[in-house]
């Protein structure tokens, strides 16, 4: 069986590993194995150095499921980081594993003044509302933890998800490992979406 952290040291040292295909997948393993002090040492390092989005997600996701490595610093800067709500989110699960009630509400105020602004800024946004109401984002938050700022949040979402036409609904989420699932095809979604666009919404 191969080291997939060895085998992402070595390819990491070509040029633009990071759009690679083998590199992206091999990647994304690191949410099923048992990961190392020093194998979290190189993945931090890689997510800070990375420009690619879909390293840096990968990355955030593999070290959500890390067990007995305080990684309460590392998720925070993640949060700070960050532009996109998915991704802040990720970071939060990660934190509040090792954050009080009270750290975790300073990080969600934020999360939520921003989310409340979205209708404004993508009025469509419907590929953010999905991963956040997924079970990996903010469902799971509400059921382990209970905070109330998670719940608060969650209602936003869902509010601003339910304002949104019927076009932009249900094309896809996430399942409990972090993993996109189609729930239209592609076609059918693109055919939803353009057929939107051609009324002149």
């Amino acid at each position: 069986m191969i080291n997939i952290i060895e085998e992402l040291k070595k390819m990491s040292q070509k040029r633009g590993f990071e759009n690679k295909d083998d590199f992206q997948q091999l990647l994304e393993r690191c949410k099923d194995i048992t990961l190392s002090n020093e194998d979290v040492e190189f993945l931090i390092e890689l997510y800070f150095k990375a420009k690619n989005l879909y390293i840096r997600n990968t990355i955030l996701k593999a070290l959500v499921f890390c067990e007995d490595i305080d990684l309460k610093d590392f998720f925070l800067k993640a949060f700070n980081k960050e532009r996109y709500l998915d991704m802040r989110l990720t970071a939060i699960r990660g934190y509040a594993k090792y954050a009080t009630e009270k750290e975790v509400e300073k990080l969600m105020s934020k999360f939520i003044e921003i989310l409340m602004k979205r209708p404004e800024s993508t009025p469509y946004n419907y590929q953010e509302y999905e991963l956040l109401r997924s079970v990996f984002g903010l469902p799971y938050l509400v059921n382990q933890y209970g905070y109330a700022c998670f719940i608060q949040a969650y209602e936003q979402v869902e509010k601003q998800y339910n304002a949104m036409p019927d076009a932009f609904k249900g094309h896809f989420t996430l399942n409990e490992r972090g993993d996109i699932v189609q729930l239209r095809s592609l076609r059918e979604s693109k055919k939803m979406l353009d057929e939107f666009s051609s009324r002149g919404n």
